[in-house]
């Protein structure tokens, strides 16, 4: 079989469950694009945070061995980019041959662009040296010109900030999203021609908060028929305080029906980012390349939309920040599509799969393992049974980790309570039961796992000051025999 091409259409913000045949959300070309591949109902990011999620992505690694942890176009970024050595997929496949192409978002470094790692650039969004902090002056101007004291609909207020919008509508799609894909639509003739296997990377925008679509995307759906989340019910009194003064302060302006209209307006956002998914694969199609291309469909990370009352991402660690969408379909080499694989992965599994089907043999070590047996309809053996994540705040630091299994969700929260969820009975992450006694030896068990996989990747959130080494058992657990 000859190498494929690769097509990545990565979106920004988006839920992994909104791709789902079960899900509202009107998305019929990805539905039918799943049925000709597989979907991986349980793939999830390493962070709440568009720069550490992509950098896996591209890299293969966790933030602790790519060293990008939060927003590189931001003064107070923790790095401004990779570390030093970080090699991602693309510069191996242009060293083989791939013709490389990027149109769309970066923001993986602020010192580096696309093309200083293998790409050809069509266009560059969250691009090198933009620094996406307000200006004092901004602030000057606000205070001078006073701040509303009533709220818009779908308007949140934050005196000395300014208020924020959530949700609205605009009169045409994205113009960064259009762009982008328009871009590389009108790529691929030249890319199929061109004699040599190719990858091409679309970055959307969307749907990133705020949620703003057409007006006809928005007729789609019923706002009357739109349900409350389960969690929305979660008054947040046994998690974190940050988490509940997050509600309280921003999101519990929102009246019941503007939250249940900000969910309208994010499956909205899906609904044309699939509009926009579609004419890519036609065009593709038109190419003729279609059956020896592996176009994979994701998102750098979730959304809470609405869950515990909460919108966009941050530090409360629940599934909708971290769940992504992850659909691969290669006709020419996988059996079996219209499956779905319910085995946990994470973003920095693609660089494994990349590099192994186009041929790459490495011998650095990699977080990820390579999808390629998936597309067999074989599960690898010794396949992970556990998904962590790493997270050093999103600009507000804390420290936080997590390690789910099948059964337990454990949240180690440097700053303030852990979490323990029991997801055999509370799949919504309702009731933190970390203080309850019969939960203890499943809670240090949960922190064994986290201890490995943190020893593995050379997580440095281990330090034993006096001050600082709170976790109820600490990185010695990685080598204790688990009960």
């Amino acid at each position: 079989m000859s190498r494929p091409n690769i097509l990545i259409f990565m979106t920004d913000h988006q839920r992994g469950d909104t791709v789902l045949p079960e899900h509202p959300a009107i998305t019929p070309h990805l539905k039918a694009f799943a049925g000709q591949g597989v979907t991986f109902t349980n793939a999830f990011c390493p962070s709440p945070h568009c720069c550490p999620s992509r950098a896996t992505f591209h890299s293969g690694l966790y933030p602790s061995r790519h060293g990008v942890w939060n927003n590189v176009s931001n003064a107070q970024a923790l790095s401004l980019g990779l570390k030093e050595g970080v090699r991602l997929w693309s510069e191996d496949l242009a060293e083989a041959g791939y013709d490389l192409v990027w149109a769309g978002k970066w923001h993986i470094s602020a010192v580096e662009s696309p093309k200083d790692r293998g790409w050809r650039e069509f266009s560059l969004t969250g691009q090198v040296g933009v620094n996406s902090d307000p200006l004092w002056n901004e602030y000057r101007q606000l205070a001078q010109a006073g701040e509303p004291t009533q709220r818009a609909p779908g308007q949140m207020l934050r005196p000395g900030y300014g208020p924020v919008t959530l949700y609205g509508r605009r009169d045409e799609g994205n113009p960064g999203d259009e762009r982008s894909a328009r871009q590389v639509i009108d790529a691929l003739p030249q890319l199929a021609a061109g004699g040599k296997p190719w990858a091409a990377f679309i970055g959307c925008q969307g749907p990133h908060d705020p949620y703003t679509v057409p007006q006809r995307y928005l007729d789609l759906y019923d706002l009357d028929k739109i349900p409350l989340p389960p969690s929305y019910a979660d008054e947040l009194a046994d998690k974190p305080r940050i988490y509940k003064r997050m509600r309280n302060a921003i999101f519990d302006q929102l009246s019941e029906r503007e939250v249940c209209d900000a969910i309208r307006h994010f499956w909205a956002y899906c609904t044309y980012l699939d509009d926009l998914f579609g004419q890519v694969l036609a065009a593709l199609e038109a190419t003729g390349q279609a059956d020896n291309t592996l176009v994979v469909y994701t998102s750098d990370h979730g959304d809470y939309c609405g869950e515990h009352g909460l919108f966009a991402k941050g530090i409360p660690c629940f599934r909708g920040a971290y769940n992504v969408p992850a659909i691969l379909r290669w006709p020419a080499g996988i059996k079996q599509p219209a499956r779905r694989e319910e085995a946990f992965i994470t973003l920095a599994d693609f660089a494994p799969t990349f590099l192994e089907l186009a041929g790459v043999k490495t011998e650095r070590p990699l977080t990820g393992r390579s999808l390629a047996p998936f597309m067999q309809a074989d599960r690898p053996a010794g396949w992970p049974d556990d998904v962590h994540t790493q997270c050093n705040g999103v600009e507000l630091y804390c420290t936080q980790r997590s390690v789910m299994t099948r059964d337990f969700k454990y949240i180690f929260n440097g700053f303030d309570d852990d979490e323990l969820y029991d997801l055999r009975s509370d799949r919504d992450e309702m009731v933190n039961v970390s203080a309850r006694p019969e939960y203890q030896q499943i809670k240090r068990d949960m922190l064994g796992r986290m201890w490995r996989f943190a020893c593995r990747e050379g997580d440095t959130a281990t330090r034993n000051y006096i001050t600082v080494g709170l976790a109820p058992w600490g990185p010695a657990e990685a080598f204790r025999k688990p009960t």
